[in-house]
């Protein structure tokens, strides 16, 4: 059995501000070091629950926060960018389940902070009717590959928007938010033990859950965080505006829509 982990650091016990997960404070260091901690638990609970190999994805900002001497040695990591499969890149090699560590609330919901792929960018995505988080969106991108997501863990709003969209997965509850910025945490120590057996029930389920699967073309509506950015991102001709802030496009896949939404990630560098 081979289980991909993707591990983002907002939904990690004990992070609660923006400074925790950008690199260039002290504050960062220390939360990336719980952020790997939390990684390395669900790579123990991966192995103790039958994985012959296990690939652990470095899934948030740069791809490089996780120092790999802190990683469970028996892992494989995934780090640094561009890559084209982004946070779940490594399932292309045939994974047979996704585990998604420390993953957040999507964009405008009332999660410790909450987002989707750019803060900077984007206020909502939407793939046909549903609105998704990243946790959707790269789980729908692992269902093309045939993984399913077993397990995931974050704070409590992340659990209840994404319980619907992964029924048959366990969601181990990091901490509860009580705004943006503040929660209630669970010590590092008992978020690394909820995650290693969460990991563990997840993948004893595995048979029974079933990869998250868009058919056909989708349909991709974009909701900017400015008038600006949605002028910058239709110079792209396929793209349809909507109004001020709001943009269409079609993508022949989920893969092909999170590469353009990856895209246009990068090119909101040239508002900042």
């Amino acid at each position: 059995m081979k289980v991909l982990i993707s591990t983002d650091i907002e939904g990690v016990a004990g992070v609660y501000h923006h400074e925790q997960a950008r690199p260039g404070n002290p504050e960062y260091e220390r939360a990336r070091l719980l952020m790997a901690h939390e990684a390395s638990a669900a790579i123990a609970g991966a192995f103790e629950a039958g994985a012959t190999e296990v690939l652990v994805n470095d899934s948030h900002g740069g791809f490089r926060n996780m120092p790999p001497d802190v990683l469970d040695a028996r892992a494989r990591v995934v780090q640094g960018k561009p890559r084209y499969l982004s946070m779940v890149a490594g399932v292309e090699e045939g994974v047979d389940a996704v585990c998604m560590v420390g993953y957040h609330s999507r964009a405008q919901g009332r999660g410790i902070l909450a987002h989707t792929i750019n803060s900077f960018a984007f206020a909502g995505i939407r793939l046909g009717e549903q609105e998704l988080g990243e946790a959707g969106l790269y789980g729908a991108l692992a269902g093309e590959y045939g993984a399913p997501v077993v397990m995931a863990s974050g704070d409590d709003v992340f659990i209840a928007e994404n319980r619907p969209i992964f029924p048959h997965a366990t969601f181990v509850q990091t901490k509860r938010a009580t705004g943006f910025s503040s929660g209630v945490s669970l010590s590092p120590e008992q978020s690394r033990a909820a995650i290693r057996a969460g990991v563990v029930q997840g993948l004893a389920g595995r048979d029974n859950a079933a990869a998250l699967v868009f058919k056909g073309p989708q349909v991709v509506t974009l909701r900017t965080q400015s008038p600006a950015m949605a002028d910058l991102f239709c110079q792209w001709p396929s793209f349809e505006r909507i109004d001020g802030v709001t943009l269409r496009f079609t993508a022949d896949t989920v893969e092909a829509a999170v590469r353009m939404l990856n895209c246009c990630s990068a090119m909101s560098s040239m508002l900042r």
